[in-house]
């Protein structure tokens, strides 16, 4: 590591993460668990999009939605799982500058798209429930492959200005984020540079990304609550409920740890909380969404036994 400001005025050229534990006699324990978490959460993620690509009545608008959704969990806990089991593996607790602007841009933009893909399922819900008559015009290829390809886009623009924003920071010492991976808030912290235009930066961005899409999902789901509520069939009101239901459990676990995560303007204390919260985001949210999901779908639970046991529908 350099001791003196290179010409960019950045100091340090590599970080120390401290991890989950510092006491090296839980660490085996912290790799099988997380190995285990990681294979669980790709076998369960892929399962999903296996299933929605084989099975026929999947082939509809909400699980296009999910399959992408399966896609971007999957990269979501591959962005910092394995680097993190390696350090473990390797007794390395270093990581690069370079490679920690990389994460930190690559869990955004995932975490992004996540944001606007729930947004665009909130959307197709209220159109299948509350304008059925239209929704196969509203909601048809096209318009899925913009909504998707929008969120992307979207995504990316936000990712590139919060990375390119903290790389004009200076960090001259110290480098030890008391964290498993790289992050906007842990990094805030060890800045020797002022940090405020970036928080503000983060807090407006932050409004956007989340502010919006909640606005929306919500008064997406007030008009799908009330036409639920006027189905005169008790099959028909359980039917859209289940659906809906599993949408709403995944949105309240992302956003609510991003909020706590992300709206914390003036905080400067580095917790053992960012660790526990970090934990729901890249590992608790992305394994359970293919439990949420499937649970209470009879439809996804029969397409995942066809693929599992390779046996297809006669019908």
């Amino acid at each position: 590591m350099e001791s003196k400001f290179e010409s960019n005025g950045t100091a340090v050229t590599e970080f120390i993460l401290l991890g989950l534990v510092e006491t090296a006699g839980l660490q085996p324990v912290i790799f099988v668990v997380f190995l285990f978490a990681y294979l669980l959460t790709v076998g369960g993620n892929l399962s999903i999009l296996a299933a929605v690509f084989v099975e026929p009545k999947l082939h509809t608008p909400m699980y296009f939605f999910l399959g992408n959704l399966s896609m971007l969990d999957v990269g979501c806990i591959s962005v910092t799982v394995p680097s993190m089991l390696g350090r473990l593996l390797s007794h390395k607790r270093t990581v690069p500058y370079g490679a920690c602007l990389t994460q930190l841009f690559f869990f955004h933009q995932l975490a992004g798209v996540d944001c606007f893909l729930l947004t665009a399922m909130a959307y197709d819900r209220f159109l299948a429930i509350c304008r059925p008559l239209t929704y196969s015009t509203r909601m048809n290829h096209t318009v899925q492959r913009i909504l998707v390809a929008t969120s992307w886009a979207c995504a990316f623009s936000n990712a590139l200005t919060h990375t390119v924003a903290i790389s004009t920071l200076n960090f001259c010492g110290p480098n030890v984020i008391n964290h498993f991976y790289c992050d906007l808030p842990q990094l805030f912290q060890l800045s020797c540079s002022s940090t405020q235009l970036n928080e503000l930066l983060l807090f407006g961005l932050g409004v956007l990304m989340a502010g919006a899409p909640v606005i929306l999902i919500v008064t997406s789901y007030i008009h799908v609550a009330a036409a639920v509520l006027r189905i005169q069939s008790s099959e028909g009101r359980k039917k859209a409920f289940s659906t809906c239901s599993s949408h709403l459990t995944v949105v309240g676990i992302f956003y609510g740890t991003g909020v706590f995560s992300y709206m914390r303007l003036g905080s400067v204390e580095a917790s053992d909380k960012d660790k526990g919260i970090g934990i729901l985001n890249t590992v608790i949210s992305p394994m359970l969404n293919p439990l949420i999901y499937s649970l209470r779908n009879p439809d996804v639970q029969g397409a995942l036994r066809r693929v599992l046991t390779g046996k297809r529908d006669l019908a």
